[in-house]
């Protein structure tokens, strides 16, 4: 996966399991899957298939079930994710999204005192 993708919100879970395990098998995974509501292992199961006919998932067989660890790493995405934020919001200014954030450090700071 040379450019990676930005996963939708239920593989971004899965996918953050898994960088959070190492490895591990879809029940795992879903033990792990931080989400609004519990996930169902068959959805789990679909959500990895996904992520690793894309090339975020590798999955190797063990004994009667397959593990499974990220293959992109949590870096890539977040640089990603952060480019495509700011060329979106801010024109692909860090230095503007650097001001909103001083702004608002400093808002917050006027009003707790």
């Amino acid at each position: 996966m040379t450019e990676p993708e930005l996963p939708p919100p239920l593989e971004m879970a899965c996918l953050c399991a898994l960088w959070h395990l190492g490895e591990g098998n879809v029940g795992d995974v879903r033990r792990t899957a931080r989400s609004d509501r519990p996930l169902a292992y068959t959805t789990v199961l679909t959500l990895l298939h996904r992520l690793g006919q894309r090339g975020a998932v590798i999955r190797r067989k063990d004994g009667r079930l397959y593990r499974y660890r990220a293959a992109v790493e949590r870096d890539a995405i977040r640089a990603r994710a952060l480019e495509l934020f700011l060329d979106r919001y801010f024109d692909g200014s860090a230095a503007e999204l650097r001001g909103v954030l001083e702004r608002r450090e400093l808002a917050l700071a006027v009003h707790s005192t």
